[in-house]
């Protein structure tokens, strides 16, 4: 599956459950790892997990590989799904701010996905 294509499924998964500030970074020309890195944050632990699952099973759907290899717990606020090409990010408020990936990676471009979310 073309990772553009994989992007809009998983922006759509999180979307669907609810994902606030979702961010996507096109990491191409930054590294190697990733072409995209997905990050969003849940209003609680509970959501987390229920982003996170739904992000999970969209993709295997879509036909991912790597979908459902996801480090992390709801325990922890951060949640991490590889999917081979978009790794994704789902944090808690604190931990996003925390980590603050965003300026971390801030030499990647960010991603218009506002095609991909419902008003």
């Amino acid at each position: 599956m073309d990772s553009k294509k994989l992007l809009e499924v998983v922006v759509k998964a999180a979307d669907d459950k609810k994902a606030l500030d979702i961010v996507a970074l096109d990491m191409a020309d930054v590294t190697f790892v990733a072409d995209y890195f997905v990050i969003m944050e849940a209003m609680n632990t509970r959501q987390l997990d229920a982003i996170a699952d739904n992000i999970a099973d969209q993709a295997e759907l879509a036909g991912a590989k790597a979908a459902g290899h996801i480090e992390g717990d709801v325990k922890s606020g951060w949640v991490l799904i590889d999917l081979g090409d978009i790794v994704v990010s789902v944090f808690t408020h604190d931990e996003r701010a925390h980590y603050n990936l965003e300026k971390l990676w801030s030499d990647a471009p960010l991603v218009d996905v506002s095609a991909f979310i419902s008003e």
